[in-house]
């Protein structure tokens, strides 16, 4: 229909049509130029070595150590594609702009992907599928960390510095207190040439548990929380830092909690260890930083896949496509 030069809103969320299903394989001439142009998510099923050209996700038969692209699908690559497509449905706001974002992922500097990022964060949280999704949400109080107590622990030993998350009472949900403590220490570490390494950690059972929900919808002047984001931006130091950042991740690693590992030069993961990205459920992108981090660990197709799924990848699935490099 497109190569023959139909109207292209019949695909994307004004044609009701927020994803399509194609075949990989053999394709007319310049289709996957076009699809990649279009506001719609392409789910390509097939079987490796065929062409995935304009697809944001490939899925095929389960199989193990498959290459990226490919993501199994079980034996009915065709059923789950249908199934996420009902999830793109679900969401089509959020989930076009997550494609949108990660198809130029990889052209992008980080800075320039982190601006990016935040804008479309930005504009989805005034959206009606994030509305609706805070609207079904339970009350929430934020728990502060009790007086005396830091969201952030910080212990220099030689030339190394072990960064701790340090809200274990609520799986070290990432809130804006612990953003800021994490700011503070990595401007010092970047001025202090004699810290050689930082080893980040997480306390109690989960290493992350993502954003706080209890301070979702707490800024109500997106452009405030652009700025906010773009000043004190955890993921742009780590990236500056990379080569000196060892993270070391166990349990739950959720939304920031696999966003910002994936910056680090160096990800150990115990067994337990899983991997989420439930925002677009919630009408959004990732906003630490993870439409940047992990496609450059992934590839973009299955951090489009892990995003718009939202299913937990365990540690050796993570560990054989490159989203952590060591289980310990």
């Amino acid at each position: 229909l497109l190569a023959e030069g139909n109207d292209r809103e019949a695909l994307g969320p004004f044609g009701g049509c927020p994803a399509v299903i194609v075949r990989c394989g053999p394709r007319p001439a310049g289709l996957a130029d076009l699809l990649v142009q279009l506001p719609v998510v392409v789910i390509g099923v097939g079987e490796v070595g065929e062409d995935t050209g304009g697809c944001d996700v490939c899925l095929t038969i389960d199989a193990p150590g498959l290459p990226a692209p490919w993501v199994g699908a079980g034996g009915e690559p065709e059923e789950a594609a249908a199934v996420l497509a009902g999830t793109v449905a679900a969401s089509p706001g959020a989930a076009v702009a997550l494609v949108q974002l990660l198809r130029h992922s990889d052209r992008r500097s980080v800075l320039d992907g982190l601006f990016a990022e935040s804008l479309a964060y930005g504009l989805l949280q005034g959206g009606a599928a994030h509305r609706a999704w805070m609207a079904a949400q339970p009350v929430r109080h934020h728990r502060p960390s009790s007086p005396g107590e830091l969201p952030v622990l910080v212990e220099r030993q030689d030339a190394s510095v072990v960064v701790r998350l340090h809200r274990p009472e609520v799986r070290n949900a990432f809130d804006a207190a612990t953003r800021d403590a994490l700011v503070e220490v990595l401007d010092a570490v970047a001025i202090d040439p004699t810290i050689e390494r930082v080893i980040l950690r997480g306390d109690g059972p989960h290493f992350c548990a993502g954003g706080d929900l209890a301070e979702f919808g707490a800024v109500t002047d997106p452009v405030a929380g652009h700025l906010v984001r773009m000043t004190r931006s955890v993921a742009a130091r780590l990236a500056a830092l990379s080569v000196r950042v060892t993270a070391e991740v166990h349990g739950a690693c959720v939304g920031a909690g696999v966003e910002l590992p994936a910056y680090a030069a160096q990800v150990k993961a115990t067994p337990d260890a899983t991997f989420r990205l439930p925002e677009v459920a919630m009408g959004l992108v990732p906003g630490a930083g993870g439409t940047v981090s992990v496609p450059r660990r992934v590839g973009r197709e299955r951090a489009t896949w892990l995003a718009l799924s939202g299913a937990a990848l365990d540690a050796p699935t993570a560990l054989a496509w490159g989203l952590i490099d060591e289980i310990a």
